[in-house]
């Protein structure tokens, strides 16, 4: 049965890519080198392992919606899920490279979205888990099927200036707020009564009477 192993050897964003989206090299290794993998259904699981970095002062306060106070943080540093992500691997035999995407959004509802933003620079350290399906050939048996064993996965620090940069590209000079619907009425209803021309107005004049009020 073979014998897989995962290293990352790099990450990119996708300048040209529809969506927001970072590319992994991934090189998949065999065992046996001379065994013919015909196909892989690959599945990965990639999480962000909050405890393995140091924060600044400043990325610590951007975090406390995630986390809290710093204080409380030898309860509440935890690892984040990322994303699943799958992909198909054709044909190879020994080793091989491809690519891995994975589409990134600027939603901060999402948890990896707020921890990637409050980032000012350094790496993120990641663990990517594999599951999947293989299917070889060995001698006269004809194609077989093998599954991923449970415990494969590969470690990989990605620097935050990719993901920055990433959605700079994509966004540049803004970023995406999602409201409830009522709160979105009540915001238009206050824009529209001040003859407010954009959103941002609209949020100015409400942060400076609450400066004033404050």
């Amino acid at each position: 049965m073979p014998d897989l192993t995962f290293r990352i050897e790099g990450a990119e964003a996708e300048r040209f890519a529809a969506v927001p989206q970072i590319t992994f090299k991934l090189r998949i290794t065999n065992s046996d080198a001379g065994e013919m993998i015909h196909s892989v259904a690959l599945r990965s699981q990639i999480q962000i392992e909050a405890t393995r970095r140091r924060y600044s002062g400043d990325e610590q306060e951007k975090l406390g919606d995630l986390f809290g106070e710093p204080e409380r943080w030898s309860r509440t540093l935890r690892p984040l899920l990322w994303t699943h992500v799958s992909v198909n691997v054709p044909p190879f035999e020994g080793t091989t490279v491809v690519d891995l995407p994975i589409p990134c959004t600027f939603d901060f509802n999402v948890a990896a979205t707020k921890f990637f933003h409050a980032l000012a620079d350094g790496d993120v350290p990641l663990c990517l888990m594999f599951s999947g399906t293989v299917f070889y050939a060995r001698g006269a048996a004809g194609l077989q099927v093998a599954p991923i064993s449970w415990d494969k996965e590969a470690k990989f620090s990605l620097s935050a200036k990719v993901w920055r940069d990433m959605m700079d590209y994509h966004y540049p000079g803004s970023a995406w707020l999602c409201l409830r619907r009522d709160v979105f009425d009540r915001l238009h209803e206050y824009k529209v009564r001040h003859g407010l021309p954009t959103w941002e107005q609209a949020l100015e004049n409400i942060l400076s009477a609450e400066r004033v009020t404050s």
